[in-house]
């Protein structure tokens, strides 16, 4: 019986990914195989899958191992003078059937990593679930048009491109039919959804499209936006539609004007705060999440405070916080670096203060009645995101009414209702 591990990095649109090149692997019949999907967002965590592929070459020592994804597509030389490595595969080659079937057969070329500039369409891929039966992620866009400073994935990812919203409907009908009761829309820039399809589609007429065509689907998310480019149909859809979920997650990187001027991001902290300020106006119990960046090239004390103070103006619950991480050949890279023991400080106090964030909003749920869509047998995720552990046992994958009892510092305790 063949055996195939995928071990996955990153964002959730790596995750997508990793089922699809599940599917592959398998229909091709690739046999005692390890691929590993990386990430290339930070040095570190090109450092984790490093050490993933010699981990995994030591606990499998006969297996063919596959590297992949936004690390092995921007620096695959790096890869393939790894002892452990049999095959380093780009990110658009990765997700063809066509590249399995050859790794499944000898003499196949060791480094298979295509021009992903080159690429100028995204196929939808038909997937029949994920590991667990709770949410599954389906991909709506790839690539990124934008040069943030600090950022490699556009040449991890190639230009943005858009999946047709036909293929995107039959792939959450497709999950949906099997027993799925979250879909969460994902992509690298999805609020450029759109712009390279005919008919000035956007993200949010898909939105509404895929809640009007698939009446039968309960819980909708989309994943992290870029606000400044939120269209008016999205704005809508968060009023209107109760089945999409009341949470987004922002790429804000930083409170400060400067900092995001240098940053070369399309939008102020002004942007930011009307946004959030709208959005919750539209549907008053929506809640942020919030990428922050700690550390950039040149932030002052004062500038950083901008963004500490950022979390209390927007209203931010879960903060995702990256310390600066130095990417070779970005323009960052080039600017006057700060000390390494500033950004893990700095990087500190912005995730304390985002524990405080979480605590305050976990204090305010005692005693409200949510649904939760069970993750495993004893925690899921209400509809706003927050983690909820419940009392008794449950199913995975099921939709249950809890009253909220309390919480523990990290999520919400709850009864299910009998």
């Amino acid at each position: 019986m063949s055996k195939i591990d995928i071990i996955t990095f990153g964002c959730r649109l790596n995750s997508y990914e990793s089922e699809v090149m599940r599917a592959h692997a398998g229909a091709a019949g690739l046999d005692d195989a390890v691929i590993v999907n990386t990430c290339a967002v930070t040095a570190e965590a090109v450092r984790q899958a490093r050490q993933a592929i010699r981990r995994a070459r030591r606990e499998r020592p006969g297996a063919k191992i596959v590297v992949t994804g936004c690390a092995a597509q921007i620096d695959p030389a790096r890869f393939a003078a790894m002892d452990e490595v049999d095959h380093v595969v780009g990110n658009h080659d990765k997700l063809q059937a066509a590249t399995f079937a050859g790794l499944s057969l000898e003499g196949t070329e060791r480094v298979v990593v295509n021009d992903i500039m080159s690429v100028t369409e995204t196929a939808g891929h038909l997937i029949d679930g994920f590991g667990a039966r709770a949410r599954a992620y389906v991909q709506i866009q790839n690539g990124c048009n934008h040069r943030c400073t600090f950022c490699v994935i556009p040449y991890g990812r190639g230009p943005s491109r858009s999946v047709p919203a036909g293929e995107v409907v039959d792939q959450v009908r497709r999950l949906v039919d099997n027993g799925y009761a979250e879909i969460v829309l994902t992509g690298v820039d999805i609020t450029a959804y759109g712009a390279d399809l005919p008919g000035a589609t956007t993200l949010g007429k898909l939105v509404r499209k895929v809640l009007k065509l698939v009446p039968e689907l309960p819980r909708l998310r989309i994943s992290s936006i870029d606000s400044v480019e939120a269209d008016a149909n999205l704005l809508a859809a968060i009023a209107e539609e109760e089945r999409l979920m009341p949470h987004l997650h922002l790429s804000l990187q930083s409170g400060d004007d400067l900092t995001l001027k240098r940053m070369k991001r399309r939008h102020a902290r002004a942007d930011s705060i009307a946004f959030c300020a709208e959005a919750r106006r539209l549907r008053p119990d929506m809640v942020f999440g919030a990428d922050l960046i700690a550390g950039f090239p040149t932030e002052s004390e004062d500038m950083f405070q901008s963004s500490v103070s950022l979390v209390d103006d927007c209203g931010l619950t879960f903060l995702h916080v990256f310390p600066f991480s130095r990417r070779e050949g970005t323009p960052a890279a080039r600017m006057p670096q700060l000390h390494g023991a500033v950004i893990a400080r700095r990087a500190a106090q912005l995730r304390e203060k985002g524990f405080a964030a979480l605590k305050a909003h976990l204090s305010g749920a005692k005693g409200a009645r949510i649904q939760v869509l069970m993750e495993n047998e004893r925690q899921g995720r209400a509809p706003d995101f927050t983690p909820v552990r419940v009392a008794s046992m449950q199913e995975t994958g099921a939709l249950v009414e809890a009253r909220i009892d309390g919480h523990d510092g990290s999520a919400l305790t709850a009864t299910v209702a009998a």
